[in-house]
């Protein structure tokens, strides 16, 4: 059985690297195991098919040297908040065990990236109740600590991770997801992520969250509980505070 310290729980195949792959690096780096879930094929997508998506995602799990990615397999564009869905999501906490989950954004535009956010919050504290899905043996887990990227709506982040080492690799997985991005030579339909310019602009967002901190690259975080801190001073006085 495959375990890990942190998990990436987000809508589409390539939803992770856009937004927490210099994240999963680093931990990776720091000796954590690490691991995402997709929770839909991708199936609804302008560009590229279900069977090479998960071609690409397997090539950018590499590159992001994950210990596991697996898909949730629910359907793109019709992921809601019910009892299905909770179910899918708390077997697999409870059969990873992660310490950390990182996912969407609360009240993002897409529907799929909110109801997953959503999700995410109410599966991590389903999986610690022992009489939940007594078809799992009743397994409790400690309820994981969730973590929602700041990607889509502008929020005042909890905390912004240094990837300043890990900035080219991220780029590297989101661009095996070549379907997906700019490719001259393609006559699929334009979309937001095709656009020349976009992957330019993701790189820059990184940077400028990685400058609220004075370091070369970040990827920011909020999470709606009180953090306990063990020690303020190092905290604040640490190497990565802009200040110190």
């Amino acid at each position: 059985m495959t375990q890990v310290d942190i998990l990436a729980i987000f809508a589409h195949p390539d939803d992770v690297e856009l937004t927490v792959g210099g994240t999963l690096l680093k931990m990776k780096s720091l000796g954590y195991r690490t691991g995402a879930l997709d929770v839909t094929r991708g199936e609804m997508g302008t560009r590229g098919t279900v069977e090479g998506r998960a071609v690409e995602a397997a090539e950018a799990a590499k590159i992001l040297r994950l210990d596991v990615r697996e898909n949730l397999g629910l359907a793109d564009g019709h992921v809601f908040v019910d009892e299905v869905s909770r179910t899918a999501i708390v077997r697999v906490l409870r059969r990873l065990k992660p310490k950390l989950v990182l996912t969407h954004q609360i009240n993002d535009p897409h529907p799929d990236h909110d109801h997953i956010a959503q999700l995410v919050r109410e599966s991590a504290r389903l999986a610690s109740m022992k009489n939940y899905d007594e078809e799992t043996g009743g397994e409790k887990i400690a309820v994981p600590m969730v973590a929602h990227n700041v990607f889509s709506r502008l929020v005042a982040p909890s905390f912004i991770v240094d990837i300043s080492g890990f900035l080219e690799e991220k780029m590297n997985a989101i661009r095996a997801h070549r379907s997906q991005f700019h490719d001259p030579n393609s006559a699929e339909p334009e979309t937001r992520l095709t656009a020349s310019n976009f992957l330019g602009e993701l790189e820059n967002r990184s940077r400028y969250s990685g400058s609220l901190i004075g370091v070369a690259a970040g990827e920011p975080y909020y999470v709606r509980e009180a953090l306990n801190i063990e020690d303020p001073v190092k905290l604040l006085t640490g190497p990565m505070n802009l200040y110190s």
